[in-house]
């Protein structure tokens, strides 16, 4: 048989606690932690209180234990100390608040005017005014910071009632409604008013009065439900999924349900990673959804805590500001190629797309003309050869960026992108689901494989790209979604690799209204370079057996720096002076130029260029007047803006086909040189001969022979058998 409990002897071991735990100040005096807590309660300045086990298990470890074995029970014994210790803290009469202040002192009134000193031993219990109502406080317990954290996976019957951790990506948040937890009627025959205390989700309104007089009399009184003299609290319903990495393979992400009540509302938004401290209880049904689940059981979370983490790491997102020191030491000479390299330092190169990146975390200002919105977002395509590590650089700023999503072409629908029209269970309204750029919203949202998604499936995003919301018309909702993202896309050329002898909008492949939108394309080429193919496999290789970047000039720096220097970045809000706009404006204009003059020679590295374009230099400059933490552009941040603009360019122009070329030439000019030993005339047929024995192709040849002959080096007769060297 199982020990019975003295829940007695707990209480008074709760109060204890409660009045004489101690902490030291700065001062090292000592502070009576939640006894000054409770007398902040008894004057209505604080309206919750948490308990923190690490405190309990200082003062009794095995009250500690019980209290995480059957939370629901301690908290509800927590409750009854408190109030029992309120009349004694209470130093001053607090002054009536809100409505169901002015109800409860009526009442109290009227029940002394009419019962006086007159016991109400008959009085039925629900009759009296539960303790439940006049209660202005909630009581959360914090856990144990030993206690680890739970996979959603294994949280299983065990764990019922008791205390537990658990951490995830919130996928659904519903709107914070009043949820009653004290419901009070008033009969329409005898005027007595009776209480009813809700604890599940549902209840039933009760009818017929059960007042002394009423059973009395059989008049048969009628209950009105009173809503001021009811009491209701905030609830909120989360869905809490559990990380893609915890997913075994072949199974489907788990989720949750957590339920936050009071203080605990508001605490996160989808989207975000968090920490839950909740305990683990069975949903009581009632009525018709009882019948028909019949034995199954659906579990809930009573949320204790809730707190957003970061992603990668398990600490709570520091909300505290670079000190002076930290500061000076990241704005010293060169810091702008210092954090441009301190992104994945893992991945050999790319330093001027790291640095667009670095531009794409912080971003440029936003605009609002009248009424007019002009996005400062910054949106980066990154288009190469297989094997250059685009999808690394995309899965290091997804683990970087404080908010993002991590998302790819085939794995991803129209709906999954935008939002989704879902019933919600609990009322049966017909809600919004958000997708990977609703939760994405002021974040990041890196989209792999971009190139093979469906085209209906990506038109979704145009609007997304530039006008920075989501409009909806579905299932009779019609709205406007906030997307405000800035978008990282990785894809692959129309063919596999880059074809140099096509043009670049052919080898892209994307429509120009969604090229348009993108501020900066880059192209990653994977060019042959003895030298640089030789660095670039000694870097891969100490990264294989070292699992770290090699030494580098400057040492990169921390995730957790560089997320709160982009943080302070974001504060400032850059303008252009008066003096730029020429210098801006005429840049522009020759960009135009070159555009329209390589559209006129037909040229295979012409690139569209539009008003946007110009939005993208400006969005790039204050992006890097930002990173210098301060209020005005200057002309060295728009020609860096122009630089990388011309970089992207470069990158897409600068193929290197013809530079291999000419150097073939070069070698077959040098193998004939080599075969001509002081004669003036050689066989054609010999030299064709020659250079195929070395590995020359047959087209190559031909192209150096009538390339030397149109510089007058030889001469070859008109039935190109013989070859004369000119001296």
């Amino acid at each position: 048989m199982a020990k019975k409990t003295d829940y007695d002897a707990v209480k008074t071991k709760l109060k204890e606690f409660l009045a004489d735990f101690t902490t030291t100040d700065d001062n090292d005096r000592k502070v009576f932690k939640y006894a000054s807590q409770i007398t902040e309660i008894a004057h209505r300045e604080q309206n919750s209180i948490t308990i923190d086990l690490d405190d309990v298990a200082d003062f009794d470890q095995d009250l500690a234990t019980a209290i995480k074995e059957n939370t629901r029970r301690y908290l509800q014994l927590l409750e009854e100390v408190i109030d029992e210790m309120i009349p004694t803290y209470k130093e001053k009469e607090p002054a009536a608040k809100d409505a169901l202040d002015v109800y409860l002192n009526h009442s109290k009134h009227m029940e002394q005017v009419v019962r006086g000193d007159e016991a109400d031993v008959n009085r039925a219990s629900n009759n009296k005014i539960p303790p439940e109502l006049s209660r202005r406080f909630q009581v959360y317990v914090a856990p144990q910071s030993t206690d680890k954290v739970v996979p959603i996976r294994d949280v299983k019957a065990e764990y019922i009632g008791k205390l537990i951790n658990l951490k995830g990506i919130v996928t659904r948040a519903t709107e914070v409604k009043p949820m009653i937890q004290v419901a009070t009627y008033t009969c329409d025959q005898c005027g007595v008013e009776t209480y009813q205390i809700v604890n599940g989700t549902s209840f039933m309104p009760l009818i017929n009065c059960v007042g002394e007089d009423c059973r009395v009399n059989r008049s048969g009184g009628r209950l009105t439900l009173i809503c001021r003299g009811s009491k209701f609290t905030k609830f909120q319903e989360l869905k809490i999924q559990e990380h893609s990495d915890a997913v075994p393979t072949g199974h489907i992400p788990r989720s949750v349900t957590v339920y936050c009540r009071g203080d605990v509302t508001r605490a996160c938004a989808p989207g975000d990673h968090v920490n839950v401290t909740g305990i683990y209880l069975p949903l009581k049904k009632e009525g018709y959804s009882a019948m028909m689940s019949g034995l199954v059981s659906e579990t809930y979370i009573e949320a204790q805590n809730v707190v957003r983490i970061n992603k990668t790491e398990d600490e709570v997102i520091d909300e505290e500001e670079l000190t002076e020191e930290e500061l000076q030491a990241l704005t010293e000479d060169d810091f702008y190629n210092k954090l441009a390299s301190s992104i994945a330092p893992e991945i050999y190169g790319h330093e001027d797309v790291k640095k667009a990146l670095l531009l794409l975390l912080v971003g440029g200002v936003d605009r609002n003309p009248s009424g007019m919105k002009i996005r400062g977002n910054i949106n980066v395509l990154l288009m190469g050869d297989p094997g250059v590590a685009k999808s690394q650089l995309l899965s290091f700023i997804d683990r970087l960026a404080p908010r993002s999503q991590y998302t790819t072409g085939r794995g991803s629908s129209g709906v999954g992108l935008t939002a989704a029209v879902v019933k919600d269970p609990l009322t049966g309204e017909m809600t919004l689901e958000g997708g990977a750029l609703v939760l994405a919203d002021q974040g990041i949202c890196c989209i792999d494989e971009f190139d093979k998604m469906d085209e209906g499936d990506r038109t979704a995003i145009h609007e997304v790209m530039e006008q920075q919301t989501i409009s909806i018309a579905k299932a009779g909702i019609l709205t406007s979604l906030n997307a405000r993202v800035s978008i990282l896309a990785a894809a692959n050329p129309a063919f596999g690799r880059y074809n140099s002898k096509r043009s670049i909008s052919e080898n892209v492949n994307l429509p120009a209204a969604l090229l348009s939108r993108f501020d900066l394309l880059w192209l990653i080429a994977d060019k042959c370079d003895r030298e640089n193919d030789l660095r670039l496999a000694k870097h891969i290789t100490y990264v294989h057996q070292n699992s770290t970047n090699p030494p580098q000039a400057t040492q990169p720096l921390d995730m957790k720096i560089m997320r709160r220097y982009i943080a302070l970045c974001k504060k400032q809000n850059p303008v252009i002076p008066p003096d730029l706009t020429d210098f801006i404006v005429g840049s522009y204009c020759e960009m135009r130029q070159e555009a329209r003059n390589d559209k006129k020679e037909k040229s295979r590295n012409s690139l569209f260029t539009s008003a946007r374009t110009l939005l993208a230099i400006l969005r790039l400059a204050t992006a890097l007047a930002r990173l210098r933490i301060v209020n005005t552009v200057m002309k060295d941040d728009v020609k860096e803006a122009m630089r990388l603009m011309e970089m992207s360019k470069e990158s897409l122009k600068d193929t290197g086909a013809s530079a291999p070329k000419s150097k073939i030439i070069d070698q077959i000019y040098n193998a004939i040189r080599g075969m001509r030993d002081d004669q003036r005339t050689l066989r054609i047929q010999d030299v064709r001969d020659r250079c195929v024995a070395k590995g020359y192709k047959p087209d190559d040849v031909e192209k150096c022979l009538d390339s030397y002959e149109e510089l007058d080096i030889w001469q070859i007769n008109q039935a190109k058998t013989k070859l004369t060297f000119v001296q």
